[in-house]
């Protein structure tokens, strides 16, 4: 019998965390419910960028909800890829679009929605959106559970 975990990079073994973003590696598995709609919500409650103009460290909230067709994303590949943003500099918007066309593409999934919720910087908080397809008619969604910008917590 094989090993169905066998092409995987990271599941399973050490890691190291990833220099860039795009140096990460997103792994996928088979999704073993295809033939069934539904949600899967990962919340990164403590993401962290850098801002390409300071350097100086943001912070925020990722919520990723999607509804996968054929394929899962790895968690523990995802979690690499994430925390692989730590040294990246970049703008809020970039930052969770960027998160978003990637899964998408690695993903194809039948809907994908990612809310970035930012802390302020220099006052203002940037909250971010970015959805692909159209969610399915009997899928239930819900409120992704930040509320508007009010000393977040």
């Amino acid at each position: 019998m094989s090993d169905p975990t066998s092409h995987l990079h990271h599941l399973g073994q050490g890691s190291a965390i990833p220099a860039t973003p795009e140096a990460a590696i997103l792994d996928r598995v088979p999704n073993p419910h295809a033939d069934t709609d539904y949600v899967a919500r990962f919340t990164a409650p403590e993401f962290t960028s850098l801002c390409p103009v300071t350097g100086q460290p943001d912070f925020a909230i990722l919520i990723i909800d999607y509804v996968p067709d054929r394929w899962l994303v790895e968690s523990k590949s995802l979690k690499l890829y994430l925390h692989a943003f730590r040294n990246h500099g970049a703008f809020h918007e970039d930052c969770t679009v960027a998160i978003g066309k990637r899964l998408t593409a690695l993903l194809q999934p039948r809907f994908l929605r990612i809310g970035g919720y930012w802390y302020p910087r220099g006052g203002i908080p940037i909250d971010v959106f970015w959805q692909s397809g159209e969610l399915p008619k009997a899928v239930w969604l819900p409120d992704q559970g930040v509320a508007p910008y009010r000393a977040r917590g």
